[in-house]
């Protein structure tokens, strides 16, 4: 036989179990602490067990209590989600959340969307930039946007982006410098930006250039490749990183590859959302947009790396 508990218990619940006091959560829902005392208490009756130690003043979850709260926060969540997402529709638009690595929203993604608009300007996009995993199954988020993703969690489906390329870069004034960069050699002469986080790294593209001595221990160390993009732009020294996220930087002479060499490749990138959400039209045709750009952006470094 299913147990059914009371919606007004299960709001005081979740407000308390969020807030971690009876008085917070009674401010929360425009009630009395004693009221919500009361609901927690008919609902610990329904369920069969305690949901919160009372001490003194205060109150902790129990262990089980902990547990079900997680599960009612993350339903409450949905709910909320899906209360703003049927209203944004009922007034002709739909929201898209995002969520993204910061360096792909930053250096690729944020430049795009004004093209995504104006193919679909019924779809209004929020994007979130974060390296914390995130439960999509709260409804909070319908795409992630993560970096060396891994399988995808269970429920989930996850589509790869094509394969990063990855080549020194550097300001034009530094490979024309006092210690030009020319070939590999050169580099011995500057500092090596690192960007830490990254798949490949400057050790991978040394062992593709063994004849080449580098002082791995020195240099700048960012756990971003913004940050490690912009201090090469600034001429602080030679980054290794992703043509995918440098093409700004590229296209507008702020960078340049200072000399010819066989590129590295990783496996960056993925789009995960849930499989219930895959062929949702909004997420459908924003999949659909972000892969058609991500080709030409694969064509684009073809050209590039192979003009003179």
């Amino acid at each position: 036989m299913q147990r059914r508990v009371s919606i007004k218990a299960l709001q005081a619940f979740e407000a308390a179990a969020r807030l971690q006091s009876f008085a917070t959560a009674a401010q929360d829902l425009g009630l009395t602490p004693s009221a919500i005392s009361h609901q927690v208490k008919i609902l610990e009756e329904q369920l069969g067990f305690p949901l919160f130690h009372r001490v003194h003043r205060s109150v902790t979850l129990t262990d089980a209590g902990r547990a079900y709260a997680a599960e009612i926060i993350a339903a409450f969540a949905r709910i909320d989600a899906a209360t703003r997402n049927a209203t944004t529709a009922g007034a002709g638009t739909t929201i898209l959340t995002v969520r993204s690595m910061p360096s792909f929203a930053t250096q690729w993604l944020m430049p795009r969307l004004n093209r995504v608009k104006e193919l679909h300007p019924a779809i209004d996009i929020r994007l979130q930039a974060s390296v914390s995993p995130i439960d999509l199954t709260t409804g909070a988020v319908d795409i992630d946007i993560r970096y060396n993703p891994g399988p995808p969690p269970s429920g989930c489906v996850m589509a790869q982006f094509p394969e990063d390329t990855i080549v020194p870069m550097c300001a034009p004034e530094l490979a024309s410098g006092l210690n030009p960069i020319r070939r590999p050699q050169d580099l011995r002469h500057h500092i090596l930006i690192h960007s830490e986080i990254n798949i490949v790294g400057w050790r991978d593209w040394a062992r593709r250039h063994r004849g080449v001595q580098l002082d791995m221990e020195r240099g700048l160390r960012f756990d971003r490749s913004f940050m490690a993009i912009n201090a090469a732009v600034n001429g602080m020294g030679v980054c290794l990183d992703s043509l995918l996220l440098a093409r700004r930087e590229l296209e507008s002479g702020k960078l340049v590859i200072p000399f010819p060499s066989r590129p590295l490749k990783a496996q960056g990138h993925g789009f995960v959302t849930l499989k219930s959400s895959f062929d949702l039209p909004k997420v459908r045709l924003f999949r659909d947009w972000l892969f058609d750009e991500l080709e030409d952006c694969r064509q684009w470094e073809e050209r590039y790396l192979a003009s003179p």
